[in-house]
């Protein structure tokens, strides 16, 4: 049934690993403000983006709809506008405010992409992002995120004060602006942490000193996963070589990524806490999330582009005066639920070139009207990736799977090995799970067939930038988008 049409605010951070917070139950994360926005609404424990790295995650946020769709494969195919429309689009055209603070990484903010009131932004570097990642074809070593993990340290950077200036701005327009429409508004704050480098402010990484960090899982190098995906891929991912990532570094890298959490959180709480004293929390409902997770070091991995958990595994948060407090769903949900909540929570009804978007109103799961009973889907096509990734996850198990079965698939079974440190994938006992979810993968998409316009779509991209040769001319240096104005 219809809901009261109210504002909405949407909170998205950078690379926030779903299990490292309070809320989900991480026992020395901090997030307090996250742990309040959970216990006045509802969590869900099964999160998940749609695609494991920032630009086509965003892609998905924004149009609700997967990268499969829309063409924005990687880091160096950006969301322009025309490929679908956006949730701002229907907003903007039903005279409803839309205001975007923080990071974006679409491709400009001169482009027509909904956003029309956006500030202190962060796009893709150039207005063309990532080009060399589009080259998949070559593996090579490259070592910019060794060098984050080495590099971790207590301090200030441009992303500290990026994300300072986003609170600001937020904390502005909730107490100003906001409080002069007439119609429902939506708000979109983004903040750039946890996203690496590995550097925090003193009074956050000193919350959590190096000694009493817990481990990653199977971080080791005799302990990695044997699989032959990662073994074509690793080497190339981390060129970790004889560099030393050894049990301190790892654990001074895991200590500033947890501050990170901290001090995000931070922002958050400044965000809230104006929604609260401007008098508007109770005509808003809050969707809190990220646009992926974090490996950490886990099976000897580090950033995200990948299908594990602590990669594709998002947090979801959502709270409202309508919202029940205090509950945790089990339900499959994801970043292309956005859309349809967004729209859901204003009151502008779906148009009817939207009616075979994937994704549904977060707002009917969170009171528990509704249970889709639904997989959670997830793809990649970027850097770091010889052959297209794809995941299916049921009520209990995930599915990874390799466009041409080129690898073997991965399977876990999340409800006894939430860890995801038993591949059943050649189980013959699971053969039948194995099978049946990749039916589920193949009513979304035909991967073998995605897989294929994802590579030519990344060829004529390089070949516009001269080439494989030409990139290489140009230089390997791959790490994060700059912050303008904040360096």
């Amino acid at each position: 049934m219809p809901i009261e049409p109210m504002n909405v605010l949407v909170i998205m951070s950078d690379q926030h690993t779903r299990r490292m917070s309070g809320c989900y139950g991480h026992p020395q994360v901090k997030t307090p403000n996250l742990d309040r926005l959970a216990e006045s609404g509802v969590r869900f424990d099964y999160g998940y983006c749609n695609n494991p790295i920032c630009v086509p995650s965003r892609a998905n946020f924004l149009t609700g709809r997967y990268v499969h769709e829309t063409g924005n494969w990687d880091n160096g195919h950006p969301y322009i506008g025309h490929e679908a429309a956006s949730w701002g689009h229907r907003l903007g055209n039903a005279g409803h405010q839309v205001t975007s603070i923080g990071k974006l990484h679409y491709r400009d903010n001169a482009d027509d992409n909904g956003l029309a009131d956006s500030r202190v932004s962060l796009n893709v570097l150039d207005g063309k992002g990532d080009i060399f990642g589009c080259m998949r074809w070559r593996p090579m070593p490259l070592d910019f995120m060794v060098k984050n993990v080495l590099e971790a340290s207590a301090g200030e950077c441009p992303y500290t004060r990026f994300d300072t200036a986003v609170g600001d701005e937020a904390v502005s327009w909730l107490n100003k602006e906001a409080l002069a429409e007439e119609k429902p508004w939506a708000l979109f704050t983004s903040f750039a942490y946890p996203h690496f480098p590995f550097i925090v402010p003193e009074e956050f990484k000193s919350m959590y000193p190096n000694e009493s960090v817990p481990l990653p899982h199977q971080w080791e190098r005799s302990n990695w996963p044997d699989h032959p995906f990662w073994d074509d891929v690793r080497e190339w991912r981390y060129a970790l070589g004889d560099a030393p990532v050894d049990e301190g570094v790892v654990r001074n890298a895991i200590s500033a990524y947890f501050g990170m959490i901290s001090f995000m959180d931070h922002q958050v709480g400044r965000v809230l806490e104006a929604l609260k004293e401007s008098g508007q929390a109770g005509n808003t409902r809050i969707i809190y999330t990220s646009d992926h997770g974090e490996m950490l070091g886990s099976y000897g991995l580090w950033g995200k582009s990948c299908m594990y958990d602590d990669s594709v595994g998002v947090p979801f948060i959502v709270a409202g005066p309508d919202i029940p407090a205090g509950r945790v769903s089990d339900q499959n949900v994801s970043i292309v639920d956005c859309f349809p909540s967004v729209l859901d929570c204003v009151g502008v009804p779906l148009e009817e070139e939207d009616a075979d978007l994937p994704g549904t109103s977060l707002w009917p799961i969170a009171t528990g009207e509704s249970k889709p009973d639904r997989i959670a889907f997830s793809e990649y096509h970027a850097l770091f990736s010889t052959v297209g990734n794809y995941m299916v996850k049921d009520d209990r198990y995930k599915l990874i799977y390799y466009a041409g079965n080129r690898y073997p698939p991965n399977l876990f079974d999340l409800q006894e090995d939430p860890s995801e440190l038993v591949d059943l994938g050649q189980d013959p006992a699971c053969a039948d799970t194995v099978a049946r979810l990749e039916a589920e993968l193949r009513k979304v998409c035909d991967p073998e067939a995605v897989n294929e316009q994802a590579f030519a779509a990344q060829r004529a991209m390089v070949e516009r930038h001269g080439g494989d040769q030409g990139l290489l001319n140009q230089g390997l240096e791959i790490n994060f988008s700059p912050a303008p104005g904040f360096m």
